[in-house]
C-alpha cells in the first residue's frame, strides 16, 4: 500500500503509475496527452517529482521513473525520506 505523501497532488500518482505500467522515456507533453491533464502542470509536477527523486530527467524534456520511485509504488520506502522545499 502507498503512503500518501503530504507535497503529492493527484496527478502525481498518476504520473508515476504511467510511468510503472509504461517503463519508457517520455516529455511531459506526451504523458499529459496520456492521462488527459494540461501540459503545463504536468511538466511542473515532472520537476517535483524529480526534485524529490522518484523521476529522472534522462534527457532534455524526457522523464522516466527512478529506483526510488519504483520502491515507492511498492510501497517500500518510508514517505518522510521524500521530503522536499516546496
Amino acid at each position: 500500500m502507498v503512503e500518501r505523501v503530504p507535497w503529492m497532488s493527484p496527478v502525481d500518482y498518476e504520473i508515476m503509475l504511467f510511468f510503472d505500467e509504461h517503463p519508457i522515456q517520455v516529455s511531459p507533453r506526451v504523458l499529459a496527452a496520456n492521462i488527459d491533464y494540461d501540459r503545463q502542470y504536468v511538466s511542473k509536477r515532472c520537476r517535483t517529482l524529480s526534485d524529490a527523486g522518484l523521476l529522472t530527467a534522462v534527457e532534455t524534456g524526457l522523464y522516466q521513473l527512478t529506483e526510488t520511485g519504483c520502491d515507492y509504488l511498492e510501497g517500500e520506502l518510508d514517505v518522510r525520506d521524500l521530503e522536499i522545499e516546496e
